[in-house]
């Protein structure tokens, strides 16, 4: 079941970098069609998308420090943090964006803590 943990963990920290990516350097071109928007639409959000983009940066080093910090419980609670932050960033986005959303990051990320918690 840990092998389950950390490919689901990998999964969600794959699909924020992502998410990063289109937030923040690839929003006026990928981001763009992605999220459905105009020129003119994707030029006006452009810097709140970036700020946004940043926070799911932020999400995905706390993952990422989860796979790559030496001691066991240190990168165990990282894991968790950033899983449960996911989750619930995943849950306000649904209920404030899209509905989308909650099956985009917040499925995955409580699927990786079930794991966790059962490995």
């Amino acid at each position: 079941m840990l092998i389950a943990a950390q490919v689901l963990a990998a999964l969600v920290l794959l699909i924020h970098v992502y998410i990063f990516l289109l937030e923040t350097v690839l929003f006026k071109s990928r981001g763009r069609k992605v999220f459905g928007l105009s020129k003119e639409q994707a030029d006006t959000m452009a810097p709140a998308m970036s700020n946004q983009g940043a926070y799911n940066g932020f999400l995905a080093a706390a993952l990422a420090c989860g796979f790559v910090l030496p001691e066991a419980a240190t990168a165990h609670a990282f894991t968790v943090y950033g899983l449960v932050c996911v989750a619930v960033a995943g849950i306000w986005g649904a209920a404030t964006v899209q509905i989308r959303i909650l099956f985009v990051q917040t499925v995955p990320a409580v699927l990786a803590l079930a794991a966790l918690y059962l490995a």
